[in-house]
């Protein structure tokens, strides 16, 4: 029926340097009406040719114009997204147990497109963002020379994202893919400025001033730099917190979360920054004295 109705792949042959596919198929005139179908003939368990009308019935029904297929099994496919105030990830979280809920045994899903990508990055997400920080952080150990310094630069990133999670939930947005990368792009922007202050009380405190006195200098000699830099990138940003048209969405959540974090840091780096570095310096000396003390 198939070889008929349909069409049989042969074999290939080559002529005038190209390859031609031959396949076997009854002529569109005997193959036109339901009728063609009891006239094609098969084989009885005797090995005779019997018109295939003698043993079949063929019944006119209704079905689909296209029957889509995933892995070889027949599929229906389902389009959504998370409702306003809900992540992505809930939105697939809820769809899986619904899915094992109400499906029968026979019955499967299967993740494509962007949720694939989602499901199989999403445990990912976590060592991504360590690695982040700890790139930075082995960076400027390296720039430093030690290892408490980057410490007070490090610290800041969590200041940056209290901005974020509130500009998120502010604008009742998930936490998606787009949130992540403006976290990630956050932790190097966060750092950034911090230096800014820490290299400055670093040098103060070199030329001889008191740990307290270099981070209060460095802070206030450092103010009008870090409010230049952090206000043009905030501007910057800010059309894609308003962003609309085709992609916006992805647009307005990587700009709002790198907007309320650059905004939360720029206002806490400024108060918090020279706080670390008092006491993560005055532990620092601290400990080099005792070490220098115990030896002989």
């Amino acid at each position: 029926m198939q070889a008929y109705l349909g069409s049989v792949y042969v074999n290939d042959f080559n002529k005038f340097g190209r390859t031609y596919q031959v396949k076997v198929q009854a002529d569109a005139a005997f193959r036109s009406s339901a009728e063609d179908i009891r006239r094609l003939e098969v084989r009885n368990s005797r090995g005779q040719m019997i018109p295939l009308g003698s043993v079949v019935d063929i019944d006119e029904a209704v079905g689909p114009q296209l029957v889509k297929r995933y892995n070889m099994y027949p599929s229906a496919t389902i389009n959504g997204r998370a409702g306003p105030g809900h992540s992505s990830g809930e939105a697939l979280a809820l769809m899986e147990q619904l899915a094992e809920s109400n499906l029968p045994a026979s019955f499967g899903f299967e993740w494509t497109g962007m949720s694939y990508q989602e499901k199989i990055t999403s445990s990912q997400t976590l060592l991504i963002f360590l690695l982040a920080v700890t790139f930075v952080y082995l960076v400027l150990c390296a720039q430093y020379e030690s290892w408490s310094s980057p410490l007070m630069v490090i610290l800041s990133v969590p200041l940056a994202l209290i901005g974020t999670v509130g500009a998120v939930m502010i604008r009742g947005m998930d936490v998606n893919v787009y949130t992540q990368i403006g976290i990630v792009l956050l932790i190097a922007l966060a750092s950034k400025t911090s230096i800014l202050i820490v290299e400055f009380a670093k040098s103060k405190r070199e030329e001889g001033e008191e740990i307290v006195e270099a981070s209060m200098g460095a802070a206030a000699l450092r103010f009008r730099p870090v409010l230049m830099t952090a206000f043009t990138f905030i501007l910057g940003v800010f059309p894609l917190v308003i962003a609309s048209g085709a992609g916006s969405a992805s647009r307005q959540a990587l700009g709002t979360a790198v907007f309320g974090g650059m905004i939360a840091a720029t206002l806490l780096l400024l108060i918090f920054v020279p706080v670390f570095y008092v006491v993560i310096q005055r532990a620092s000396e601290n400990i080099r004295a005792r070490w220098k003390g115990q030896k002989p």
